[in-house]
């Protein structure tokens, strides 16, 4: 930090780099276009391969554990500091109830 200022776009670019990082984004990528493939999800239609059981709570990458759900459902779920899911029922589905 210079002057007190992060600098974001170094700290992305880092990030991005990342041997692992990079490879969780290939299958994710692989995963969006197997679906496109299959007539699943279109481009640019507002949707995001979900893993039905997620990876930290021990799901793959299997075609079987993906399915396809609006953005703002599969980006609402409550995370721990690491990243992890803390919850599997995002919030608009415990105003429900």
């Amino acid at each position: 930090m210079k002057n007190g200022k992060r600098d974001y776009k170094r700290e992305v670019a880092l990030y991005t780099s990342k041997p692992e990082v990079r490879h969780k984004r290939s299958l994710q990528t692989m995963a969006r276009r197997q679906a496109i493939a299959d007539g699943v999800v279109k481009k640019g239609d507002g949707k995001d391969m979900d893993h039905i059981k997620p990876l930290s709570k021990g799901g793959s990458n299997e075609k079987s554990n993906l399915r396809a759900v609006p953005a703002g459902d599969n980006r609402s779920f409550a995370r721990n500091a690491d990243g992890s899911l803390r919850s599997q029922t995002s919030k608009r589905e415990r105003k429900k109830k």
